[in-house]
């Protein structure tokens, strides 16, 4: 059974979902546009709670959590540091999709004695030039621009399919729960605004992304599991092959047909592939006494 929780840090009030008693602790972080825990992370969740203690919290201005002033990979990175803190965690599997990914990537560089297995899931932060960047850093320096695009996105279930043809690989083939999930989202007051402010800060004029881990991608030292989506229009599958590439102890695992949403374009594949690498790399005592 899923609960939730509100953490306070740096005064705010950061929002996350809860699950499951017993076993070795596994965090997800969520990606950035309309996501949020429940809509990246619902069916994992569940999944994992039947041998693990998970928690998914809210970036700021999303879900439940409070908004930031300035939010960018490194806030974001802070926050959860205050975050892990502020629950009481101390060793831990992190797994980030998109803009979670970063995140989760760079507080393992920082605190690889804390996460006991890492996954990169469609992540942003292992590539530099961004398809597409160009046009997302004009987009979220034209006022009102992307505000306009959340509204229409959430103007019908029609409009939501349309625009989730943008990011996933076939949108006919995705559950009406989550279709609604996103519309509903889509068509909040102030949707994508975090998201905008985020992409001010993280894209460059010419497209890049400030946040680039590639470099130091030998530096990590933990155990690491890559999913990425062959057709991802986001983040190249290329990104993710020369990660695992790179990273000393990692799998790579690329779903065909599938974009940048595996979590919930191939929801039971997934949490097979993330649940067997858990169970090989922070073992539950839980399921050995089944």
């Amino acid at each position: 059974m899923t609960g939730h929780g509100v953490a306070r840090v740096d005064g705010l009030r950061i929002h996350y979902r809860r699950a499951g008693t017993e076993g070795p602790t596994v965090v997800l972080l969520h990606g950035g546009g309309v996501d949020d825990a429940d809509l990246s992370w619902r069916h994992t969740v569940e999944t994992l709670a039947e041998e693990y203690q998970v928690y998914a919290p809210d970036w700021p201005e999303y879900g439940d959590s409070d908004p930031v002033a300035d939010p960018s990979i490194d806030t974001y990175r802070e926050i959860f540091e205050g975050f892990v803190e502020s629950v009481g965690l101390d060793e831990f599997g992190l797994v980030g999709i998109s803009m979670g990914g970063a995140v989760a990537l760079g507080y393992t560089l920082d605190n690889p004695d804390c996460v006991r297995a890492l996954g990169l899931v469609d992540s942003y932060g292992l590539g530099g030039h961004v398809p597409g960047g160009p046009l997302l850093y004009a987009l979220s320096n034209v006022p009102g621009a992307n505000a306009t695009g959340w509204s229409m996105l959430g103007s019908s279930r029609t409009a939501t399919v349309t625009g989730l043809a943008n990011v996933v690989h076939d949108p006919s083939t995705l559950d009406s729960a989550f279709v609604e999930a996103v519309n509903d989202r889509a068509s909040q007051r102030g949707a994508g605004r975090a998201f905008t402010a985020f992409q001010r800060n993280e894209i460059t004029p010419d497209g890049r992304a400030r946040t680039n881990f590639a470099d130091r991608l030998g530096e990590v030292d933990v155990p690491t599991l890559l999913v990425h989506g062959e057709s991802d229009p986001l983040f190249p599958a290329a990104w993710a092959r020369l990660a695992a590439e790179r990273i000393p102890d990692s799998e790579l695992v690329v779903f065909e047909d599938c974009g940048h949403w595996p979590t919930r374009e191939h929801p039971e594949k997934f949490d097979a592939t993330l649940l067997g690498f858990l169970r090989e790399r922070v073992p539950s005592a839980v399921r050995d006494e089944e």
